[in-house]
């Protein structure tokens, strides 16, 4: 509804099943989600990871938003994923979100993932540094 403008949401997202991480995220959405309808008109998007689970804020207490937390910033353009990948895709989001498996099939889900293109790591109080895709 505001034209031109970025729609920021939060969606489940998996890297692969536990055992195979891939470090490519993968996504299971509906066109009638704003964010996916202005991602299929204009597909570049930024997804940015806190570190939640990371020794040093869980360990000192800290809030996972607070900046001594590392974030990590991935930038790219999101891709239906092919026919090829779609069984990959499934196993990935299933085995990490079982919860998929009973959303109301009427909404059309489908399968999008993120072709990264850059990867920024925000360590402490504004610093941050670029990673090199293939890392």
């Amino acid at each position: 509804q505001i034209q031109g403008m970025p729609y920021g949401n939060c969606l489940l997202l998996s890297d692969g099943p536990i055992n195979n991480s891939t470090g490519i995220p993968f996504f299971y959405v509906t066109q009638k989600d704003n964010t996916v309808a202005d991602l299929l008109k204009n597909p570049v998007a930024s997804l940015t990871l806190p570190e939640a689970d990371g020794n040093f804020c869980r360990k000192n207490v800290i809030d996972p938003e607070d900046p001594r937390c590392a974030r990590l910033t991935l930038t790219g353009q999101m891709v239906t994923v092919p026919p090829d990948e779609v069984e990959f895709a499934k196993q990935a989001m299933f085995s990490r979100h079982p919860v998929v498996r009973k959303w109301p099939r009427s909404y059309e889900w489908f399968f999008m993932k993120m072709n990264i293109e850059h990867i920024w790591l925000q360590s402490w109080y504004g610093e941050v540094s670029a990673i090199a895709v293939e890392e």
